[in-house]
């Protein structure tokens, strides 16, 4: 079988998103035959490098989404027509609200109607004739979506967009709808794979979208952090004026709708991301949970030691990053202190930190050194502190399992988290959690550790010291963590249920391409029973010329 596997700032890149999940599938499942689609963005990744890459990577295409990547073509007055309808429909979809386009017997299309078609119909005229990048950026595309701001129905905010708003949504237009406009769209290229696999929505996604609308190839959707929601938690950070926001988070709200009715699966990575998906109208009847595959071996030392860990000691984990709440736990961890003056608190820190991470992590310090003066202005011995920031690598933790073996109990203290990586490492480890109930967290633990609300450093140092207090309780909770994260979280689960959802998928999707003898689900199974099963299109066209069809 030959996946086209999709990726957006991820695999085969040496640094960014989904790229473990992804090496560990392509390496898990050698008999199939991949092609790596891979959207980067920024200079910085690019320059990074890609990982090693097994043999059964057949070939990779990339392709940048940060940089000006203009062909070089321009329009004739027809192709200028054409861009103006499918533009047209495109931003009138992304303008108007859902209940405001009628619909009489399909004449006039709703909103996410209107959406698709443009969508499609900028698709096939670059793949046509190119020039999309001029076309998206010229001064058409500009007065078509003033236009479409000023529209009767509009959504509440667009309308007091300017021009300055304008050309800053059609600038991360251009760059969102890039796949458009790329030369993957042959024979030679997704044309050729059986199945499409996106490793997230969003841009990612879009070329298993053109590639079911030209050649019918299936696509499979994974999310194990919803695409969308990053979109909206990214879009409050950055200096965008309030009509921009508005339509960007038009945009992609329709082209996650869209993804989402087109793919023949979506596989989020948990409860929280499914409900996200459901929200943005996936049909039920297509999602189907997988849990990230993480890497079990590692911890099993750790996990398999019931004496390791200092009963005294609490264990944080993870990228630094204001997201993770490091205040509340210092706040949490002074009110520890006060009832259980021996308790330590340490915080290691994975090597590769996010942009600000630095400034962040000097505020936490500065924190410390504020809740702990004597401690922290040496009045102890080296390692007495209540308080160490440490890092993976380093002296005092040289493996990330050196770093839960620490502590008897893991701290996860944040007020926003997708899958909660460091827990489920924390439950290999066997060991006792606190956390904030965010995200995932609670389908993780599946009650194997105690959950308090974000935000409340009260209620986060209660859980902790209940636990400091009672060793038996942490034994229990560890073991039972231990054996949850062993049924539902190692690489091997992952691997068996997209071995299993491959095989499914392409046997609802026979193979069209040529040299497919041999090839598995190649002619569908119907084609070789008599009867009214042989009157069938796809008999016609999976068994032409087969005797037994």
């Amino acid at each position: 079988m030959r996946i086209g596997l999709l990726t957006e700032g991820g695999y085969p890149y040496a640094t960014g998103e989904s790229r473990l999940w992804c090496d560990r599938l392509v390496r898990g499942l050698a008999p199939h035959e991949f092609d790596l689609y891979a959207l980067s963005r920024s200079a910085r990744q690019e320059e990074s490098g890609w990982v090693d890459l097994p043999p059964q990577v057949r070939r990779v295409r990339t392709a940048p989404l940060w940089a000006p990547e203009d062909d070089g073509r321009t329009h004739g007055r027809r192709e200028r027509r054409r861009f103006a309808g499918h533009f047209g429909a495109l931003v009138t979809g992304i303008c108007a609200e859902d209940d405001t386009l009628p619909s009489f017997a399909g004449d006039i299309p709703d909103a996410a109607r209107s959406f698709a078609d443009g969508l499609y119909g900028l698709a096939e005229l670059a793949r046509e004739r190119g020039g999309l990048y001029a076309a998206l950026r010229s001064e058409l595309a500009v007065r078509t979506l003033e236009s479409a701001c000023h529209a009767p129905g509009a959504r509440r905010g667009v309308a007091e967009a300017t021009v300055p708003d304008y050309l800053a949504f059609v600038d991360h237009l251009e760059r969102a709808l890039r796949p458009l406009s790329l030369d993957w769209y042959g024979e030679d290229g997704l044309g050729a794979v059986d199945l499409c696999h996106a490793a997230s929505g969003g841009s990612a996604a879009l070329p298993g979208l053109l590639a079911k609308r030209f050649f019918g190839t299936p696509l499979l959707v994974t999310e194990y952090g919803v695409q969308l929601r990053a979109h909206y938690l990214a879009a409050i950070d950055a200096p965008l004026s309030a009509p921009v926001r508005a339509l960007l988070a038009a945009f992609h709200g329709r082209l996650a709708a869209e993804v989402y009715q087109q793919a023949a699966l979506l596989t989020p990575g948990n409860t929280h991301a499914r409900r996200w998906q459901e929200k943005c109208g996936a049909d039920r009847a297509k999602l189907r949970t997988v849990y990230p595959g993480m890497e079990s071996e590692r911890f099993t030392e750790v996990g398999e030691d019931e004496e390791s860990g200092d009963p005294a000691t609490l264990v944080w984990v993870g990228r630094v990053e204001p997201a993770k709440d490091l205040i509340a736990l210092l706040h949490a961890f002074a009110e520890v202190r006060k009832e259980q003056p021996d308790v330590r608190l340490r915080i290691t820190a994975a090597p590769v930190r996010e942009p600000g991470a630095d400034a962040y992590l000097a505020h936490c310090r500065a924190l410390a050194a504020q809740l702990f003066p004597d401690e922290a202005a040496g009045a102890h011995e080296v390692g007495e502190n209540p308080v160490t920031f440490e890092e993976i690598g380093g002296p005092e933790a040289p493996t990330l399992a050196d770093a839960y073996a620490a502590g008897a109990v893991v701290v996860l203290s944040s007020v926003v988290e997708g899958f909660p990586i460091s827990l489920v490492e924390a439950m290999f480890c066997a060991r006792a959690t606190v956390s904030t109930d965010v995200g995932a967290v609670v389908e993780v633990i599946g009650g194997t550790g105690l959950v308090v609300p974000p935000r409340n450093p009260r209620a986060l140092a209660d859980a902790c010291l209940a636990l400091l207090r009672d060793p038996e309780r942490r034994y229990r909770l560890g073991a039972a963590a231990r054996a949850r994260a062993l049924e539902l979280f190692t690489v091997e689960q992952n691997l068996a249920a997209f071995r299993g959802i491959y095989l499914e998928l392409l046997s609802h999707s026979p193979v069209r391409r040529r040299g497919a003898e041999g090839v598995p689900f190649a002619h569908p199974a119907e084609a070789y029973v008599p009867g009214a099963w042989a009157d069938q299109p796809v008999s016609a066209a999976a068994g032409a010329g087969d005797p037994d069809a």
